[in-house]
């Protein structure tokens, strides 16, 4: 594995790379979500890249950006074991300039749901991700594969979208959400959880499975489903529950195919978001 802490030496690893490539983008702390992206992108691929880098961009004030969890001598073990090809670990000053040009996310899909509470979030995050998907392009013409989580489902649906809107050539392949055994959506932030609120956290995934049941008895009203979620979720602080079409615009009832059921709450302080593509 060769591992490429700057522009140069990424560029120059990818030059001999050969067929296609699966890139996974990451912010580190790797997990079995993380390991699942790559070991697909394996799968599916001559050679795999991993980004590791935790873009402050995307932080917003009083989020936990000097607090997010970094593991980078284990992440770097991880990905070798992995089998990946080369690990890129830039710094800030590697990505990021003066005086920046801006990414802004799409004026309804972007401030809607994880947009409202995080405005900004996702210029930040849209402007990293361009970044970088014409670092690991720019050797690769074609044969180019990226690989992102359904658990970030309103993101993974703006990339998609950025990508069309400005003609980037790379395929986005969707992952399924990856859960622990108890059946909490494995995130980094999991590690912040007290064993106390890690059982509270549990009825997030406990609401996504009680929608399950409603729509597998021909309940497809979104107002209800809500509605149930919602006591499953009392012990929790209540973001959002919403449900939405693959373009993320509101639906008043579940469309097979063609739905995802959204969560998010806080749990102590630590926020969690999870979903369900039907």
């Amino acid at each position: 594995m060769v591992t490429a802490n700057s522009i140069d030496d990424l560029l120059k690893a990818t030059s001999t790379l050969k067929g296609s490539v699966g890139f996974v983008p990451t912010m580190g702390a790797l997990h079995e979500g993380h390991l699942s992206l790559i070991r697909r992108a394996r799968d599916e691929n001559d050679s795999v890249v991993v980004s590791i880098f935790v873009n402050p961009t995307q932080f917003l004030e009083g989020e936990d950006l000097e607090a997010y969890p970094r593991k980078e001598e284990a992440d770097a073990k991880i990905c070798e074991l992995a089998g990946v090809d080369v690990l890129f670990m830039p710094t800030i000053d590697t990505m990021y300039g003066k005086d920046e040009l801006k990414i802004t996310a799409p004026a309804i899909r972007g401030f809607i749901l994880e947009g409202t509470k995080r405005a900004g979030h996702f210029d930040g995050m849209l402007q990293i991700v361009m970044k970088l998907l014409n670092l690991i392009a720019y050797n690769k013409p074609s044969n180019f594969n990226a690989y992102f989580g359904k658990k970030d489902a309103q993101q993974l649906v703006l990339i998609t979208q950025m990508v069309k809107n400005y003609f980037i050539n790379v395929n986005i392949v969707p992952c399924d959400v990856v859960r622990d055994s108890d059946g909490l959506a494995l995130s980094s932030r999991n590690i912040y959880l007290s064993k106390e609120e890690r059982v509270r956290a549990l009825s997030l995934s406990r609401s996504l499975k009680r929608a399950t049941e409603l729509v597998m008895q021909k309940e497809f009203s979104s107002s209800t489903i809500i509605e149930e979620m919602k006591k499953v979720l009392s012990e929790v602080e209540v973001e959002y529950v919403a449900l939405v079409n693959r373009e993320f615009e509101q639906i008043d009832r579940v469309e097979l195919g063609n739905t995802i059921i959204l969560v998010a709450a806080r749990v102590g302080t630590t926020r969690l978001i999870d979903n369900l593509w039907i």
